[in-house]
Protein backbone atom coordinates (compact mmCIF):
# COMPACT_ATOMS: atom_id res chain seq x y z
CA UNK A 1 0.00 0.00 0.00
CA UNK A 2 1.20 3.45 -0.87
CA UNK A 3 3.10 5.38 2.39
CA UNK A 4 4.12 2.10 4.35
CA UNK A 5 7.05 0.19 3.87
CA UNK A 6 7.10 -2.52 0.98
CA UNK A 7 9.01 -5.42 2.16
CA UNK A 8 10.37 -6.25 -1.51
CA UNK A 9 11.15 -2.30 -1.92
CA UNK A 10 15.08 -1.63 -2.86
CA UNK A 11 14.37 1.92 -1.77
CA UNK A 12 11.91 1.04 1.57
CA UNK A 13 15.34 -1.37 2.53
CA UNK A 14 17.68 1.63 1.85
CA UNK A 15 15.63 3.77 4.32
CA UNK A 16 14.91 0.88 6.66
CA UNK A 17 19.02 0.87 7.44
CA UNK A 18 18.77 -3.09 5.81
CA UNK A 19 20.84 -2.05 2.28
CA UNK A 20 23.64 0.30 2.35
CA UNK A 21 23.55 2.88 0.63
CA UNK A 22 26.48 6.19 0.63
CA UNK A 23 24.09 8.65 2.19
CA UNK A 24 24.54 12.46 1.45
CA UNK A 25 21.67 14.46 2.60
CA UNK A 26 18.45 13.09 5.32
CA UNK A 27 15.29 14.76 6.64
CA UNK A 28 12.42 13.75 8.32
CA UNK A 29 10.69 13.19 4.94
CA UNK A 30 13.52 12.26 2.61
CA UNK A 31 16.97 10.49 1.89
CA UNK A 32 19.56 11.33 -0.66
CA UNK A 33 21.97 8.88 -1.87
CA UNK A 34 24.53 8.19 -4.71
CA UNK A 35 23.31 6.10 -7.28
CA UNK A 36 25.42 3.34 -7.69
CA UNK A 37 25.59 3.12 -11.31
CA UNK A 38 26.03 7.08 -11.99
CA UNK A 39 25.51 8.85 -15.34
CA UNK A 40 27.65 11.99 -14.49
CA UNK A 41 30.00 12.92 -12.57
CA UNK A 42 27.51 13.81 -9.61
CA UNK A 43 24.40 11.68 -9.81
CA UNK A 44 22.37 12.00 -6.37
CA UNK A 45 18.96 9.93 -6.31
CA UNK A 46 16.70 11.84 -3.67
CA UNK A 47 13.54 9.31 -2.19
CA UNK A 48 10.60 10.11 -0.23
CA UNK A 49 11.12 8.08 3.23
CA UNK A 50 7.25 6.48 2.93
CA UNK A 51 6.84 4.32 -0.44
CA UNK A 52 5.16 5.66 -3.46
CA UNK A 53 5.65 3.98 -6.49
CA UNK A 54 6.16 6.76 -8.91
CA UNK A 55 6.31 10.77 -8.83
CA UNK A 56 2.79 11.01 -9.88
CA UNK A 57 1.13 9.12 -7.32
CA UNK A 58 3.53 10.97 -4.61
CA UNK A 59 2.26 14.25 -5.72
CA UNK A 60 -0.98 13.15 -5.55
CA UNK A 61 -1.22 11.51 -2.38
CA UNK A 62 1.62 13.34 -0.98
CA UNK A 63 1.88 16.96 -2.52
CA UNK A 64 4.05 18.64 0.34
CA UNK A 65 6.60 15.39 0.34
CA UNK A 66 6.64 15.95 -3.10
CA UNK A 67 7.65 19.08 -2.70
CA UNK A 68 9.94 18.50 0.18
CA UNK A 69 11.49 15.73 -2.60
CA UNK A 70 12.63 18.69 -5.11
CA UNK A 71 13.45 21.27 -2.38
CA UNK A 72 16.14 18.63 -1.46
CA UNK A 73 17.10 18.02 -5.34
CA UNK A 74 17.84 21.42 -4.94
CA UNK A 75 19.75 21.25 -1.71
CA UNK A 76 22.00 18.04 -3.16
CA UNK A 77 22.99 20.36 -6.53
CA UNK A 78 24.05 23.35 -4.38
CA UNK A 79 26.21 21.08 -1.81
CA UNK A 80 27.50 19.16 -4.70
CA UNK A 81 28.32 22.41 -6.54
CA UNK A 82 26.81 21.78 -9.37
CA UNK A 83 24.26 24.50 -8.91
CA UNK A 84 26.05 26.88 -10.66
CA UNK A 85 27.00 25.09 -13.82
CA UNK A 86 23.44 23.16 -14.43
CA UNK A 87 22.22 20.09 -13.06
CA UNK A 88 19.27 18.07 -14.07
CA UNK A 89 16.34 16.74 -12.21
CA UNK A 90 14.66 13.46 -13.81
CA UNK A 91 12.18 11.33 -12.66
CA UNK A 92 11.61 8.69 -14.75
CA UNK A 93 8.41 7.31 -14.51
CA UNK A 94 7.06 3.50 -15.79
CA UNK A 95 9.42 0.74 -17.37
CA UNK A 96 9.53 2.87 -20.99
CA UNK A 97 11.01 5.73 -19.08
CA UNK A 98 13.48 3.67 -17.36
CA UNK A 99 12.48 3.43 -14.07
CA UNK A 100 13.52 0.12 -12.49
CA UNK A 101 12.96 0.83 -8.74
CA UNK A 102 9.30 1.29 -8.18
CA UNK A 103 9.79 3.52 -5.36
CA UNK A 104 8.95 7.26 -6.70
CA UNK A 105 12.82 8.79 -6.39
CA UNK A 106 14.54 11.94 -8.23
CA UNK A 107 17.68 11.41 -10.18
CA UNK A 108 20.11 14.70 -9.59
CA UNK A 109 22.59 14.78 -11.94
CA UNK A 110 25.41 17.19 -12.70
CA UNK A 111 29.10 18.06 -13.25
CA UNK A 112 29.07 17.43 -17.03
CA UNK A 113 26.93 18.85 -19.87
CA UNK A 114 23.68 17.44 -19.99
CA UNK A 115 22.27 17.45 -23.83
CA UNK A 116 19.16 17.72 -25.22
CA UNK A 117 17.06 15.38 -25.96
CA UNK A 118 17.98 13.08 -23.48
CA UNK A 119 18.37 10.27 -25.56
Amino acid sequence: MAGEPQSDCLFCKIVAGDVPATIVRETETTLAFRDINPQAPSHVLVIPRLHYPDAPSLAAAAPDVAADVLREAGEVAAQEKTEGSGFRIVFNTGVGAGQTVFHAHAHVLGGRGLNWPPG
